[in-house]
């Protein structure tokens, strides 16, 4: 089912997912396109980003955002079209990056709106390397971590649009980059396309054991994007004054209850301590975004001369954005997963 001029497509939260998210979770139904009033903007969603983010989103738990209330639209990044304006800086035809949640239509005052005029080039990387995602890897590893040229980088989540920036921003300054990811074409996409200097497949039996083998030199910072696990592997290889931007735990998204096994918490604030190691979640726009020009100008500059790679997972149709984001939570995902929502 394609895109019509009159009738808006929605998918709506119709239930709060206990665990992973399944097939009943939210409610694809249409509707009217919304009539804009004055001071508005209709947008044409063109494309959808899907982001792990959004399980939380699901939930009613208390957390930096607000939930999605039962039976409203599903949130999420949009890049879109102008339909029609009475908002000053847009015009009828702009590209603009937005918050148009997953419908292909949505109503707009121009707040947090970007406008990326008549004819960008890739427009869908503004929900990738060059959005959102590309700014959370550029400012958590600069801003957090701090690097200096020699030290060791390890990226969970090496494959993902965030991780995959993090690393080539660390080579780019400098840093020896070791990446995790789950399994052999992933790892070899990371160390022959990317370019980092390891990767560990998080999924072998020897993980642990294949980790301590590249860090020879331990690990000055560890890009988190994963937890369980992947975390325990790396907590014992971190050195001394180590920086550990946390900047998200998928592993963790799905899970109703804490994870079994003796309480290591103890042990954590212990490394922290006699380490000296500096821990820091953050929410990027909430944090970061008063740096967006200076990342969009340096990490711009760096993708237009082929020094940052990036990788987007095209998926055709609105009906199909539930499994994909089930998928994605599953580490299913191979690179920054879009929905192409006119197709």
């Amino acid at each position: 089912m394609t895109q019509s001029k009159t009738q808006n497509r929605r998918h709506v939260l119709a239930e709060r997912p206990k665990g992973e998210p399944t097939e009943n979770t939210l409610r694809l139904e249409t509707v009217d396109v919304p009539t804009p009033g004055k001071g508005q903007m209709l947008l044409r969603n063109e494309f959808l980003s899907l982001d792990p983010y959004m399980r939380g989103r699901m939930s009613d738990a208390p957390s930096y955002a607000a939930p999605v209330e039962v039976d409203q639209v599903m949130v999420g990044g949009t890049v879109s079209q102008v339909v029609t304006s009475d908002v000053d800086g847009f015009a009828e035809g702009d590209w603009v990056v937005a918050f148009g949640g997953w419908q292909d239509y949505a109503l707009s005052d121009g707040t947090s709106v970007i406008n990326m005029g008549k004819n960008p080039e890739n427009p869908s990387w503004a929900l990738g390397v060059l959005g959102m995602p590309g700014l959370t890897a550029w400012a958590g590893l600069t801003q957090i971590g701090q690097p200096k040229a020699g030290e060791t980088l390890v990226v969970a989540g090496a494959s993902g649009p965030v991780g995959a920036t993090v690393g080539q921003i660390g080579k780019i300054l400098g840093l020896r980059v070791i990446g995790i990811a789950g399994g052999a074409d992933k790892c070899k996409h990371v160390v022959e396309t990317l370019g980092f200097d390891a990767c560990v497949d998080y999924k072998a039996d020897s993980f642990a054991d294949d980790l301590k083998a590249q860090a020879t030199d331990g690990i000055d910072i560890y890009f988190e994007n994963v937890g369980g696990a992947v975390f325990d592997a790396v907590l014992p290889l971190l050195n001394p004054s180590a920086r550990i931007p946390v900047c998200g735990l998928i592993s963790q998204y799905n899970a109703t209850s804490l994870p079994d096994g003796p309480d290591r918490m103890n042990y954590l604030m212990g490394q922290i301590l006699r380490k000296r190691m500096t821990m820091r979640g953050f929410i990027v726009f909430d944090d970061f975004g008063h740096l967006y020009p200076e990342f969009a100008e340096q990490v711009g500059g760096w993708v237009k001369e082929g020094k940052i790679k990036y990788r987007e997972e095209m998926i055709d149709g609105l009906e199909q954005a539930p499994s994909a984001f089930i998928g994605l939570l599953r580490g299913e995902a191979f690179g920054k997963r879009v929905i192409r929502l006119s197709a």
